[in-house]
């Protein structure tokens, strides 16, 4: 950078303008350079800005896809699991439930029918006089 000189022309009535009239307002002078210098350092900060915020979009980008891929890949390991769970709880449910219905067929098998005494309670509950 070039060294801003320091010496400034005191406006009058008979000289408005901050810049020499040979200069005039686009003519180079010192106000034209420093403006010139601020649009510079802006757009280099917006530069910066903008690279910046690609960067954080990228990090962000790529911690989605992680922590997605750590989701998928424990996601499928405790449904494996549970389905393992299941199919052991069930298999253990139906051998119960297989047992008490062979218990249930042999004690039918075993029950033999009082003919006599279903007759007599009949009579009691419809009454005797036939």
């Amino acid at each position: 950078m070039t060294g801003i000189a320091t010496e400034s022309k005191p406006l009058s009535a008979g000289n408005p303008e901050p810049w020499s009239s040979e200069e005039g307002p686009g003519g180079g002078g010192l106000d034209h350079d420093v403006l010139q210098h601020l649009l510079e350092v802006e757009a280099n900060a917006q530069s910066l800005v903008d690279d910046a915020q690609a960067e954080a979009d990228r990090r962000i980008a790529e911690m989605e896809k992680q922590n997605r891929s750590r989701y998928e890949e424990q996601y499928t390991r405790e449904a494996a699991l549970l389905d393992g769970q299941y199919g052991s709880e069930i298999g253990i449910i139906k051998e119960e439930y297989n047992k008490q219905l062979d218990a249930y067929r042999v004690s039918l098998n075993d029950f033999k029918p009082d003919h006599a005494k279903f007759c007599s309670l009949l009579d009691k509950f419809l009454g005797e006089g036939r």
